[in-house]
């Protein structure tokens, strides 16, 4: 007799599972035939859902805070903050072209205490594009900006748009060095749209990052994820 498949949320639009066994609970077990995955219909704790990180990405993105997301789901902070550094480590930096004309601006922030853990992002988005192609969290140093700077250079820019600001004249050849008025518009919106969607880089919030690892995790998501 034929064993009867059942749809794998993993291989999605396959019917490759089928049934495994039942759980300590009662739950059938089922596991795909073509990825070796187990999996249940209905789970009891909703962090073993297949959409939890899903929707843990799109409530980050749209800033709802850590406890305000956990709250939401229906599951730990705990939890929230292992999957958003567990989603993060998978995102890859994407691609940069070469010979593109590049903004690059830097944006104040804080870590754990306002007064005394005041640190820069500094990032860069394709002009045409307006997509972020690379980014460092830091001391408000030239060390954070040469890092994004040594990038953009790597990919024989052709053009660099900054604003005004003293440092980037050490750091950039001046052929290719541009701060002509409006040359930022592009990343100046973009800075308004981090600060509106991530909450932790709002200038007035009681929401912040107690670390630069989990800072670093939610803008590779909002980014690129």
């Amino acid at each position: 007799m034929k064993k009867t498949l059942y749809d794998c949320p993993k291989c999605v639009g396959e019917y490759s599972a089928i049934k495994y066994g039942k759980t300590n609970q009662g739950k059938q077990r089922y596991k795909c035939k073509k990825c070796s995955s187990t999996f249940l219909k209905s789970y009891s704790y909703k962090a073993y859902e297949t959409s939890t990180n899903s929707t843990i990405k799109v409530l980050l993105k749209e800033g709802v805070g850590i406890r305000s997301s956990a709250r939401i789901i229906g599951i730990s902070k705990n939890t929230v903050i292992s999957r958003i550094l567990k989603i993060a480590s998978r995102i890859k930096k994407p691609f940069i072209p070469f010979g593109r004309a590049y903004e690059l601006d830097e944006l104040c922030t804080f870590i754990q205490v306002k007064k005394k853990g005041r640190y820069w992002l500094a990032y860069a988005i394709d002009k045409q594009t307006r997509d972020p192609v690379d980014f460092k969290v830091g001391k408000r140093t030239n060390k954070t900006l040469r890092h994004v700077v040594n990038t953009l250079l790597l990919s024989k820019a052709r053009r660099i748009y900054t604003d005004k600001l003293r440092n980037y004249k050490y750091l950039i050849p001046e052929d290719i060095h541009c701060t002509k008025w409006r040359g930022t518009n592009g990343i100046e919106n973009k800075n308004l749209c981090i600060r509106t969607h991530l909450r932790r880089l709002q200038k007035k919030t009681i929401c912040f990052s107690k670390t630069q690892v989990m800072l670093v995790a939610c803008l590779k998501i909002f980014f690129w994820g």
